[in-house]
């Protein structure tokens, strides 16, 4: 199977490019996303956090 695949691939020109543009994709959100987490609001990494919490108790004072 792997042969069959490799054939296909050698047959294709510049098919280095596609995993070093996944490559790139891949390092470049990485990279955007550890950005993003170190430079939010801490109050609002704090509302975020407690979204969970605040949906369970509504519905625990709705059911009292």
């Amino acid at each position: 199977m792997l042969k069959f695949i490799k054939g296909h691939l050698e047959s294709i020109d510049g098919v280095a490019t596609y995993p070093i543009i996944s490559l790139v994709l891949f390092f470049v959100f990485f990279v955007l996303l550890f950005w993003w987490v170190f430079t939010a609001r801490k109050s609002y990494i704090k509302e975020v956090s407690e979204l969970p919490l605040e949906d369970n108790n509504q519905n625990n004072t709705q059911e009292l």
